[in-house]
């Protein structure tokens, strides 16, 4: 299966380490005890009294409105007034105007818009969650940069990949080791930097508090709904109706 980025705009990012609410300035710490896909399904929460949201300049609810490419495939029959009358739907619309890579099938009828940070490990227990169910399901994978002043120039990366699925492959198993994930060398790309601070400035419109976070169409005509949290396959499979 090929992937496709659909790009689309740029956060100025610096060169020192945000600290995490534990202090450390590394990658977060995983659950060692059950190994990487035994990462705990609880989302990254951005509370504005924890020590890790104060650092988040990036993440400012007055980030100015950017456009962006559309993610979101319309549903079949879809209509402006339907739209309306259904704010879920409203919501998965809007999130359509993020930009990431696509994953799965990209006409299929249930469809999952992903706001992650690179350096979040529950967006990487979903990231491998989500594998099993790429054959029936199509996944947009947006950027955000909400943790650290690496999450802008690793998202860049994976937007500009040619096979970004390989890259967000060896992007979760060198964060799983404790690397922090792909190595950034030199300035990252101003125009992939723009895309992701409209996916963050997108994803707090949308009222996001955590990564990773889902907004998702469970069939052709829906349901429509959101949830966040690395959730299991099982379990992300019952949401979509699988």
């Amino acid at each position: 299966m090929k992937s496709n980025p659909q790009l689309s705009p740029a956060v100025a990012v610096s060169d020192d380490a945000t600290p995490l609410a534990n202090g450390s300035g590394g990658p977060p710490e995983l659950d060692r005890a059950t190994g990487y896909g035994g990462l705990t399904r609880r989302p990254l929460v951005l509370s504005a009294g924890g020590a890790l949201l104060a650092a988040l300049a990036g993440c400012s609810k007055d980030v100015e409105k950017a456009d962006a490419t559309p993610a979101a495939a319309a549903a079949p029959g879809a209509t402006p007034a339907a739209a309306a009358a259904d704010p879920a739907r409203q919501n998965y619309e809007a999130a359509g105007r993020g930009t990431g890579f696509t994953v799965g099938q990209p006409m299929a009828a249930r469809s999952v818009l992903v706001f992650f940070d690179p350096q979040c490990p529950h967006c990487a227990t979903l990231w491998l969650a989500s594998k099993p169910l790429h054959d029936r399901i199509r996944m947009v994978w947006m950027p955000v940069a909400c943790i650290r002043p690496v999450s802008g120039p690793q998202g860049a990366l994976l937007l500009a990949a040619s096979d970004p699925v390989k890259l967000m492959d060896q992007h979760e198993a060198l964060l799983a080791g404790g690397a922090g994930g792909l190595a950034v060398s030199g300035a990252a790309d101003s125009d992939l930097l723009d895309k992701i601070k409209a996916n963050t400035a997108l994803w707090q419109r949308l009222d996001g508090q955590s990564v990773p976070h889902l907004i998702y169409r469970a069939g052709a005509e829906g349901p429509y709904g959101k949830l966040s949290g690395g959730l299991p396959t099982a379990e992300l499979a019952q949401v979509l109706g699988l």
